[in-house]
């Protein structure tokens, strides 16, 4: 159905096979990983195939998003579900971080001093209720709190940084300051490559040098499924201002209609407000 015959003006796309070849790829991912862990020979060339299958799909369907905008046939009201659906995207990924939190806040506030309490000595003799706890009887080898100083402060000094860059660019765009933005945001890029950059530096030294592990107890577990996700995190908003950035070099975006830099925006921000969350309760707490 073409948006000619909407009497509404509403922009209403041609029948696409990018939602049945999504699914499709994601499941066909889905099967392998399964199959993989449970060692089934050949089950990982499955999940390749899912995934190049899936990025592949994300490619040409975005392709085709971008062709529509630059194309004029997005109006407002296409303008407003976009940011309706990127504002409850971000709220599916506050979700998912509070969950991650909820687990330390839980094994921290809750687990811990109710396992060493007096009513629990039978079960746990010698159970203490210290941080990073070794579990039961000293079951775990104990291990050192990450200390915040120095590579978890410069990359909070990395991040906040990248939000005012990224704050100027998205200020000179709207101000159609082409030249700007561009090397705004390319520096916002930067800073955020460093940060992951740095965290690897912090994962090899924390494996190799204090023998802390994703298997080093809930410590080690809540340590590196927060860190780990987030920094995945910057990894996909670098990737989305990348984007950004060579649609920007190419020509594309208006003073008054970039929603793809404002949606991309949007998610580097949560993921420094993330950060700060997890550099106050991680590191310092």
């Amino acid at each position: 159905m073409s948006s000619s015959s909407q009497p509404s003006g509403y922009f209403i796309p041609s029948p696409s096979p990018f939602p049945v070849m999504a699914a499709t790829c994601l499941v066909a991912m889905a099967f392998g990983a399964g199959l993989w862990f449970n060692d089934v020979p050949h089950a990982q060339w499955l999940l390749l195939v899912g995934l190049l299958g899936f990025l592949t799909t994300l490619y040409k369907w975005f392709g085709r998003a971008i062709a529509e905008s630059e194309g004029g046939m997005h109006n407002q009201a296409v303008d407003s579900s976009f940011r309706w659906s990127m504002s409850w995207f971000i709220f599916s990924e506050v979700m998912f971080f509070a969950s991650f939190f909820g687990a330390l806040y839980y094994a921290r506030v809750w687990a811990l001093p109710d396992l060493a309490a007096l009513h629990n000595q039978v079960l746990w003799p010698h159970f203490q209720a210290a941080w990073p706890s070794v579990g039961p009887g000293g079951l775990i080898p104990a291990v050192q709190a990450m200390d915040p100083w120095p590579i978890p402060t410069i990359n909070t000094a990395l991040l906040l940084s990248s939000g005012l860059t990224l704050t100027i660019s998205h200020h000179a765009v709207r101000a159609d300051h082409r030249g700007k933005a561009i090397f705004w945001l390319a520096l916002t890029i930067a800073l955020g490559v460093l940060f992951l950059f740095l965290q690897g530096f912090e994962y090899h030294h924390a494996y190799t040098e204090m023998g802390l592990k994703l298997s080093s107890g809930i410590y080690g577990a809540t340590f590196f499924m927060l860190t780990g996700f987030h920094g995945f995190h910057v990894f996909l908003g670098a990737t989305m201002l990348s984007v950004v950035l060579y649609r920007m070099i190419r020509g594309d975006f208006k003073a008054d209609h970039h929603f793809a830099f404002e949606g991309a925006a949007w998610y580097w921000h949560f993921v420094d407000v993330v950060w700060l969350l997890l550099y106050v309760l991680v590191y310092w707490l």
